[in-house]
């Protein structure tokens, strides 16, 4: 367990049993008026902002993360004001603070493929969850990547709305994480591994329906760059 972590004894009861180490969940970490906050600006943020893939859509804050180093772009307020809120758990090393926010919409039935954060980012991910639930599904990396594509999940946790997620450690490099393309999910005591530490009471078998989410993957890129303009 990362030492920073340990000594924070919100984070440290957030902890999630039986899972390989090490994932934290915070229910109600942000509050109904910050929702709202956040899903306004997304929603008004100017159109070039917003990059269209085949199943979703997306935005960078901070800059577009690259191999050879990402030109650092500046936070709005608005969102700096989350990314501190992160900090302030103490998660990250002092010299490593975030500096990039990936948000994802999600509207119902659209999910992600299994992947994993990779070396781009320093290997602590954190994410708020707006708008809707999600299950997030974990699937132990494999040599092969078509074999990963094709077996089922081994768990996975229920992320509600206003919730934050830590993932570290063996979770971060040697499992896949993804989101299932449908509409409604059907909780499974024994296969969502957080449940204890949800906001909500939820039952065997109980069916969700899901709206449209916001995610805001809240991470740190250690290779940035300056942009320098030459005239």
């Amino acid at each position: 367990m990362d030492e920073n972590i340990g000594e924070n004894i919100l984070i440290a009861g957030n902890l999630i049993p039986k899972t390989p180490p090490v994932a934290y969940y915070i229910p109600n970490f942000i509050t109904d008026e910050e929702e709202a906050e956040i899903i306004k600006h997304v929603k008004n943020a100017p159109q070039p902002k917003w990059t269209q893939l085949s199943h979703r859509r997306l935005q960078n804050w901070g800059g577009i993360p690259h191999p050879k180093g990402m030109i650092a772009e500046q936070i709005p307020n608005w969102l700096q004001k989350y990314m501190d809120k992160v900090s302030s758990l103490e998660i990250f090393e002092r010299k490593i603070q975030p500096n990039h926010v990936l948000i994802n919409e999600y509207i119902p039935g659209q999910g992600i493929m299994g992947h994993s954060d990779g070396p781009l980012f320093h290997p602590i991910v954190t994410t708020i969850s707006c708008g809707s639930h999600t299950f997030l599904e974990f699937t132990r990396r494999l040599d092969t990547s078509e074999e990963e594509r094709n077996i089922n999940p081994e768990f996975a946790f229920l992320l509600e709305r206003k919730s934050l997620l830590i993932l570290q450690e063996e979770l971060y490099h040697n499992y896949l994480h993804s989101i299932s393309e449908r509409k409604v999910d059907v909780v499974s005591v024994e296969n969502i591994r957080n449940l204890d530490l949800c906001s909500l009471k939820y039952t065997d078998g109980e069916i969700l329906e899901r709206k449209t989410r916001l995610s805001l993957t809240i991470r740190h890129v250690p290779k940035t760059s300056k942009l320098k303009l030459k005239f």
